[in-house]
């Protein structure tokens, strides 16, 4: 898939390991404010609305100790996947949801991270490392890497492209965010039709 940057430039979205960037890009630290505020505002979503939350095999019994940020650092420091990765697993991640009805929490975002990268990056790139390198870097077994990623294959239907449009559309989304303009409609859009089905 090709990726026109230039209009995107703040994100930082030249592939790793080529030259152009040695430290963590932009799209990885606005990802990672993201996904920490939409947790929080998930968590307490559900407190109050005194719901259970749909479980998945993506939830753990407990919230690992590593915070949502030093994971996806983790993720990007091993996996040499190309930067453009983050923001189609960022997709991935609102399709697996609304598909779902699940809500992003403390118990499943890591392991839905994971995969989530995994996928965009079997699919974005012309190398990629293996289910069992992955499974080492997000911590945990082969047989749990390989059950994670089926399930969310089959999720998605196995549909996967993404359009310039879908891309384009959400890099000037992670672009608000990171400016601090307009975050609220990307971090709550998903999140809000769980509270609307929950209040019907």
């Amino acid at each position: 898939m090709a990726v026109i940057l230039g209009p995107f430039s703040s994100l930082e979205l030249e592939k790793y390991g080529e030259g152009l960037l040695t430290e963590k890009p932009r799209v990885v630290s606005v990802l990672c404010s993201i996904l920490e505020r939409s947790v929080q505002k998930n968590e307490k979503l559900v407190r109050a609305s005194k719901m259970k939350d749909v479980i998945t095999m993506f939830h753990a019994s407990e919230a690992p100790a590593l915070s949502i940020t030093k994971y996806i650092e983790r993720i990007f420091k091993y996996s040499s996947c190309s930067n453009s990765c983050f923001v189609v697993a960022y997709i991935y991640m609102e399709r697996f949801l609304q598909r779902t009805g699940t809500c992003l929490t403390s118990l499943n975002v890591h392991r839905l991270l994971i995969t989530s990268i995994l996928v965009a990056a079997k699919y974005m790139d012309d190398d990629c490392y293996s289910n069992g390198y992955y499974a080492k870097v997000g911590g945990l077994s082969i047989g749990e890497m390989n059950n994670l990623e089926m399930t969310f294959l089959l999720s998605l239907d196995f549909k996967l492209h993404v359009t310039m449009e879908m891309f384009g559309k959400y890099c000037q989304q992670l672009e608000d965010v990171g400016g601090h303009r307009v975050g609220h409609f990307i971090i709550t859009k998903t999140f809000q039709t769980l509270k609307d089905d929950w209040t019907k």
